[in-house]
């Protein structure tokens, strides 16, 4: 075990405890040889000390996220701060590690030389299951600023601490709600060295269980974060199109119809294949509900 490095997993969670022990239960059945520390971080919500365990080779280690911002990004960095492992991983609290992700993450970052690895996914959304796997010729800067590339979960991350605590830095807790914290920190990571991207479904994800599913509000002030924080959305007229489009999609949700309708209009413009464009439009003229779309897309593994 001395030859192979320590490993911080990362756990934010908020009132979710039958969720969060299935997480906690999978990372501690990882395969990985080496050593796990496994910090879970209760955000708004009283900590469970019960979880908290002592180990040679995985330890559960309980804390609140009471000093930083409250909300998801927050408490990913309260737990990355708390830890000294030279890799960190995150995985959310409705999610869970397949035996084998550890080892093979650490296996290839450590024969790539990158700093970062994802990993795919499995989605499942109730009796529906839909495989994505992220390719290595997507995972770079210019292809995920015009696509978000969705397989590349943060539940499926791990990046060396020394590119965590430097050049990519951490979880950014300005944004509106922590809303596509994991959009902006991935963003940041494919301009540090790349990814080392192992092509195996190693996480389930579960869908219908997000915290952000129905806060449209706060997901159209997160998409204008984005396009002032990342300028190079401007620059392209795809990935201009997904946020605007996405902004669309919430304030029709939130019933802002005509500036939903207008700024549904400025993504077809940029983008008259951005499908989020005529979405936005239809549920903004109330022709179908945004519930109804949300629930045919996840059924088809992929998001609006």
């Amino acid at each position: 075990m001395s030859d192979l490095p320590d490993v911080d997993v990362i756990i934010a969670t908020h009132n979710r405890p039958e969720l969060l022990k299935v997480a906690l239960e999978a990372v501690l059945r990882q395969s990985y040889a080496g050593r796990i520390t496994i910090y879970l971080v209760f955000d708004q919500s009283d900590p469970d000390l019960s979880l908290a365990r002592e180990g040679d080779d995985r330890r559960v280690i309980v804390v609140a996220n009471d000093e930083r911002t409250p909300g998801l990004a927050g408490a990913r960095n309260t737990g990355i701060t708390a830890g000294s492992a030279p890799f960190v991983a995150f995985c959310d609290d409705d999610d869970e590690w397949l035996p084998s992700k550890v080892a093979s993450q650490i296996d290839e970052l450590i024969r790539s030389g990158h700093p970062t690895s994802v990993t795919g996914i499995i989605i499942d959304y109730g009796e529906h299951q839909n495989v994505r796997i992220p390719t290595p010729s997507r995972m770079n800067f210019a292809e995920l600023i015009r696509d978000r590339v969705m397989e590349a979960h943060p539940s499926t991350v791990m990046v060396r601490r020394s590119a965590l605590e430097g050049p990519i830095g951490l979880v950014d807790e300005a944004l509106p709600g922590s809303y596509a914290e994991d959009y902006d920190w991935i963003l940041r990571a494919a301009k540090v060295g790349g990814f080392a991207v192992v092509p195996e479904a190693l996480v389930r994800v579960r869908w219908g269980q997000s915290l952000f599913s129905t806060r449209w509000q706060i997901i159209a002030d997160a998409m204008d974060y984005m396009l002032t924080k990342h300028p190079e959305f401007l620059e392209s007229p795809k990935g201009c199109a997904l946020l605007y489009g996405r902004k669309a999609f919430a304030l029709a949700a939130v019933g802002r119809r005509r500036e939903a309708l207008s700024t549904a209009y400025a993504a077809w413009r940029r983008n008259p294949r951005e499908r989020r464009a005529y979405l936005g439009a239809a549920v903004a003229l109330r022709l179908v509900s945004a519930p109804r779309l949300m629930d045919m897309a996840h059924k088809r593994g992929r998001g609006i």
